[in-house]
């Protein structure tokens, strides 16, 4: 630390001008590599007395000394006392302002450092990282970040923080801080008060919210502030521009409220350091208040440096504000040298002249280089974490030959500014500007500065060659999109004997989630006819994206995709290395056991109090299902409800009774002796809490209590929303939960939905019809149920009781359901199936069937005893009913429930899997849900 002591600065009379003292209550930005003659006329002219620098200032590490010492030298020499504040945003992983090399080491993220487990390590790298960035004249690093993830799968923020729980923030941000200040210079903690648990709003204007009490933000999120505060070792504090909305706090602005800034962070907390805005160019304020209110009112709430990021005429605007504040006697004489005492102690501990004017630069550089690099390295071999590898492959040199094919699907996604892609870009965009976006900018800038670059192969293209390299086989490489598992995909999957899929964030980019699961599931398919498809998961930023499915049975997360990070992902695939890392926070395996003990209140299902509740649970499963699920789009809270005389239903919800947010729904129906469980859902946010297994023991205590109980079956045609547990990718995680859950799971019944998407290009089968006619069956029509003893007959003898209640009910719509009947010769009965036109009633019940457009018509339930004419059956029933659908112009056909091996046939006939399901039953003396 510098040993300066400035004291009497409230005695010099230099600090009464206004002007002086205005300029050193702002910090400023701008872009380009090369001092501009508008940021020098702001050091100059309007005595700036801090700077901000991002990656559209910083081209190399040499680059960056001599900017820093031009601005320094500029500022001596227009009579600044004090040195400039240099601020710099570099957190690692993904979020460095300064790229070279040569000169400067990549580390992990701060979620990345605490999956390797010790803290001792966060000291080491964020010491070497602010060294490193001293050594360019930087003084002030924006960071650690403290916030904690309370809703880590959907947040921004991201792997930029440590992870959900707050003593283990605190514990990783102090090991920060101290490497920080052992380095020489001044640390920032942001966001305060939280970007960890941010409501978005989706428009531009509008800013993320924090809805949380300050109860609950004691509790958690200010955690790692308030011991970072107690600490003594914290010199800054980074004050968001989120929002605020609870029942004791409406503030729209954190950095611009005195109730946040005075109240919360300085008398409550105790904070006496300084205290910097938010970008004032953001959006939402600028329009809201305008920059100049938004100075004077940032400076009004306690904050002593008030940020503009980069626009000359909006720093202009703050700097009148400001002055028009001091003139209109908003801003008093005392409370512009307050803050300006503040930064000057500030300076006083993390500069002085002969630092500011002769930064060690390159030669300090050149000699910390080979220990950093050492200290990278280990850092990221320590940080890979697998999670799962049920099927035992990795390392890939194990599991692979390397004549065989390894592909790999990756994501198009923006660069990390930590690349030298990034730089490359950078140095080749004429006017300075690019599409890679600062921390600050990440929501601040989102819509003025969003670009068009998106380069997933070049991200990715050297890891693959690395790779490739590396096992010594050939590797096929391709990117995936929004657009989903294209023929490209297909052809290429149907070489390789090991598939690798990359996401990142795919928790935020659904389409990565529904790619994965798709392609996972096909890879299933073709393992079950005997051909060798591995698959492995990699998340190569949140390490959420997969972390409780199941089914992605070999999963690794990386942290993020530097080159450094894939440098040790390669290592880590082909055995050169063991990967220790771990999930962060409270997704590690001793919390989750403590979590799954949990019990909660489960209520009957009331329609008028959790109608709507229903409604968005369903929309927040549909969000998060793989892509054969998403039919549940269409279901509705009406989809649950029969109102069939023949069925016993009661249904219950898990809820908030608090905000009526329904978190968990298990729907049972009873009907001639079988309990039927025919869903159950999860919020995806509030999973692996035993919210489910609460659910679940509720309904089967019900279900035991039916008189004249026979099975209890989990799966259900009508409504149809589930047939069973689902089987997602080859697997049913449901199926395995169910087996947890006290049911054997050995002798499930398959049960498959199919469609025919394009139907008015659907033509049959060559020869066929004539193989029909040649077994002389005959097929009609029926509608109604004065016609229907015979069918209902059939199917009674034939199929469970909840099949026959949709027969009835397909009969009871004679204006848009009927029933083709399959006979012999001799007239009995070979089969039936129901055929319902678009809009039938049945569609409420069968979400399969809706849509928006009015073009799906159904062919449901084929109820075909054995026999030697049964496939031919079934083929003629579905081919009489494909024909039907035509013939009322519907554009798609959606074939459900088909038993078994039946999907085979109609896989002949043109049909493709839509879903699959295992339906399970068991004896109610057999089935106990373990507590």
């Amino acid at each position: 630390m510098a040993a300066n002591n400035y004291n009497n600065i409230d005695l010099d009379p230099l600090w009464h001008d206004t002007d002086w003292a205005i300029g050193q209550s702002l910090i400023m930005g701008w872009d380009g590599t090369e001092v501009t003659p508008q940021i020098r006329s702001l050091i100059e002219d309007h005595h700036l007395g801090s700077i901000i620098l991002t990656a559209k200032n910083l081209k190399s590490a040499q680059q960056t000394a001599r900017l820093v010492q031009e601005l320094q030298t500029i500022a001596k020499n227009a009579g600044h006392p004090y040195p400039l504040l240099i601020a710099l945003d570099q957190e690692n992983g993904g979020v460095n302002s300064l790229f070279d090399e040569d000169h400067v080491c990549q580390f992990p993220s701060a979620m990345g450092v605490a999956a390797t487990g010790q803290p001792d390590l966060a000291y080491e790298v964020t010491k070497a990282t602010a060294t490193e960035i001293s050594a360019c004249g930087v003084n002030l690093m924006l960071g650690p970040v403290l916030d904690v993830l309370n809703n880590a799968r959907y947040q921004p923020l991201g792997v930029r923080a440590t992870g959900d729980d707050p003593q283990e923030v605190s514990q990783y941000c102090l090991a920060a801080l101290k490497g920080i200040r052992d380095a020489g210079i001044a640390s920032c903690g942001k966001h305060f008060p939280s970007y960890g648990n941010l409501d978005f709003l989706g428009s531009n204007l509008n800013v993320p919210i924090i809805t949380q009490t300050l109860e609950e933000l004691s509790i958690s999120a200010l955690v790692p502030f308030r011991n970072a505060i107690a600490s003594g070792k914290l010199d800054a504090m980074f004050v968001g521009g989120c929002g605020i909305s609870n029942q004791s706090m409406n503030v729209g602005h954190a950095c611009l409220s005195d109730q946040v800034v005075d109240d919360l962070l300085r008398d409550e907390l105790g904070f006496k350091g300084v205290a910097i805005s938010e970008c004032l160019e953001m959006e939402a304020l600028s329009h809201e208040l305008g920059v100049q209110n938004g100075a004077v009112m940032a400076m009004e709430a306690g904050c002593d440096l008030v940020l503009l990021c980069r626009s000359y005429e909006i720093q202009l605007e703050g700097l009148k504000g400001l002055k028009l504040g001091v003139d209109n006697g908003i801003i008093t004489q005392d409370r512009l040298l307050t803050s300006v005492r503040r930064v000057l102690q500030l300076k006083s501990t993390c500069t002085s002249w002969p630092q500011a004017l002769q930064p060690p630069g390159i030669s300090l550089l050149s000699q910390l280089h080979p220990s950093h690099l050492a200290l990278s390295r280990r850092a990221y071999d320590e940080s890979i974490a697998v999670i799962r590898d049920n099927e035992k492959l990795l390392p890939l040199t194990s599991s692979m030959h390397p004549s065989e094919e390894l592909l790999l699907l990756t994501p198009l996604v923006k660069p990390l500014p930590a690349s030298s892609l990034t730089k490359s870009l950078l140095e080749s965009t004429s006017n300075g500007k690019s599409s890679v976006l600062t921390n600050h900018d990440s929501w601040v800038h989102r819509d003025r500065d969003r670009g068009s670059i998106m380069s997933g192969e070049g991200v990715f293209r050297e890891f693959g060659k690395g790779l490739a390299r590396a096992r010594n086989g050939k590797l096929l490489h391709t990117s995936y999109t929004a657009n989903g598992v294209r023929q490209v995909h297909e052809n290429l999957i149907n070489r390789a004997s090991c598939i690798i899929i990359v996401t990142a964030d795919a928790n935020r980019n659904l389409y990565q989630a529904g790619f994965t699961k798709h392609v996972n599931m096909m890879c299933s398919m073709l393992r079950s006819r005997g051909q060798k498809k591995q698959v492995i998961v990699i998340a190569v930023s949140s390490p959420y994206d997969f972390a409780m499915d199941k089914t992605i049975g070999t999963y690794l997360c990386t942290f993020d995709f530097t080159e450094t990070a894939l440098h040790a992902l390669v290592r880590a695939l082909v055995g050169e290395i063991t990967p220790t890392g771990s999930l962060p926070g409270t997704l590690r395996k001793s919390k989750k056991v403590l979590k799954a003990r949990q019990h909660w209140l489960v209520e009957e299902f009331d329609r008028e109090r959790d109608g709507e509740g229903l409604e968005t649970l369903l929309n927040a499963v549909h969000r998060a299902s793989a892509p054969d699920l998403q039919f549940l789009q269409s279901s509705s809270a009406d989809t649950f409800e029969l109102h069939n005389p023949n069925v016993k239903e009661t249904h219950y919800s898990v809820r908030n009774s608090s905000t009526g947010a329904v978190y968990g729904f298990v729907a049972t129906y009873y009907t001639s002796g079988v309990g039927i469980i025919g869903a159950l859902f999860v919020d995806p946010a509030k999973r692996n809490v035993s919210i489910g297994r609460s659910l679940l023991r509720r309904a089967l205590k019900n279900l035991k209590q039916r008189k004249g109980l026979k099975k209890i079956q989990v799966g259900m045609c009508f409504p149809g929303v589930f047939l069973g547990a689902p089987v997602d990718a080859g697997a049913s995680p449901t199926k395995e939960w169910l087996g947890n859950s006290g049911f054997d799971i050995q002798f499930p019944r398959r049960l498959t939905n199919m469609v025919i998407s394009d139907l008015p290009n659907w033509s049959a089968p060559e020869g066929l019809p004539q193989s029909i006619q040649r077994a002389n069956i005959s097929f009609d029509l029926i509608h109604g149920l004065d016609n229907a003893d015979g069918v209902l007959s059939h199917v009674r003898t034939n199929a469970n009781p909840e099949v026959l209640e949709l027969y009835r009910a397909a009969l009871s719509d004679s204006k848009a359901c009927g029933i083709v009947r399959a006979k012999e010769p001799s007239g009995n009965l070979l089969g039936t199936i129901i055929i319902c036109r678009q809009h039938s009633t049945l569609e409420t019940y069968i979400p399969a069937l809706m849509s928006h457009s009015g073009d799906i018509a159904g062919i449901l339930a084929p109820i075909i005893p054995p026999g030697p004419l049964s496939t031919l059956a079934l083929q003629g029933l579905a081919l009489m009913g494909v024909r039907q659908n035509k013939s009322h112009k519907a554009s798609k056909t959606v074939f459900s429930w088909a038993v078994d091996d039946m999907y085979e046939p109609l896989l002949a006939m043109g049909f493709e899997i839509l879903q699959v399901f295992e339906e399970i039953t068991n004896s109610p003396d057999t089935v106990s849900c373990v507590r």
